[in-house]
């Protein structure tokens, strides 16, 4: 399985994703959050699902922009709508996941693979004003990171969920908003065995063109996981429990 998230807030977006691949008995680790360049300008992709479907799609896409690149730089009129804005780049995504679906939909059925694979995309190209964050569904329609609604999460959907719901607004911070990523992360990893370390993190801020990008192992935020899992401990002891008083025995804590 595998873990994604794309949080935005005012400030910026983030976007996690694990690492943990399992099939079967065996386990290994495979780059989930991937950068994509376009016109000099560097996004980021996450996907869950096949990985042929994934590297297949992003490889058709680079290739239809590639080639509209080269088309506008032999005619001065184009067909195509120039690509300057991260939900146009997003729409091409989505052409090219329903055209690997067309190719190879039928095989995949056939072995008894489902085709499901959704996305996070990320990123500001030039004509943005504030980087932008679209979740693609496998039919390849989309839809947009809001204010009411200011993140995604795709593979193991539900541990995560609770902390991002109860705490994570538009208005959080951006330095809050990784660490709510990371605690959606620790949550899911806490509970489910397909999702695991190391994990990779990307951030774009406003002031920011580019995400940067890095990798962090276990030993890297054991400080971090060990504080929120220490504060939870103490928080339990220090929860007012008066209402339970008629549940505890005497002479028991």
């Amino acid at each position: 399985m595998t873990f994604c998230i794309g949080i935005k807030v005012s400030e910026g977006i983030v976007a996690l994703a694990d690492t943990r691949i399992v099939r079967g008995s065996e386990q290994s680790n495979k780059q989930k959050l991937a950068e994509f360049q376009h016109n000099g300008q560097s996004l980021f992709t996450m996907t869950s699902g096949l990985r042929s479907v994934r590297d297949k799609t992003l490889i058709y896409l680079d290739e239809s922009l590639r080639n509209e690149a080269q088309s506008n730089q032999q005619s001065v009129q184009s067909n195509q709508q120039s690509v300057d804005r991260l939900y146009q780049l997003v729409n091409r995504f989505g052409e090219q996941l329903r055209r690997v679906k067309a190719e190879d939909g039928e095989a995949l059925q056939s072995t008894n693979h489902k085709f499901n694979s959704h996305a996070i995309i990320g990123g500001r190209l030039i004509g943005d004003a504030t980087p932008q964050l679209f979740y693609v569904y496998p039919e390849g329609n989309w839809i947009e990171a809001v204010e009411d609604a200011p993140y995604f999460v795709i593979g193991r959907t539900y541990y995560g969920k609770p902390i991002l719901d109860r705490l994570l607004t538009y208005q959080t911070s951006l330095r809050s908003a990784i660490g709510l990523a990371l605690l959606a992360f620790d949550a899911t990893r806490a509970s489910v065995t397909d999702v695991d370390y190391p994990i990779d993190i990307a951030v774009l801020s406003n002031q920011a063109t580019v995400p940067t990008f890095r990798r962090f192992t276990e030993a890297d935020l054991a400080q971090a996981t060990q504080w929120w899992a220490d504060t939870l401990g103490n928080a339990l002891s220090n929860m007012p429990m008066d209402w339970a008083s008629d549940f505890i025995v005497s002479g028991n804590p």
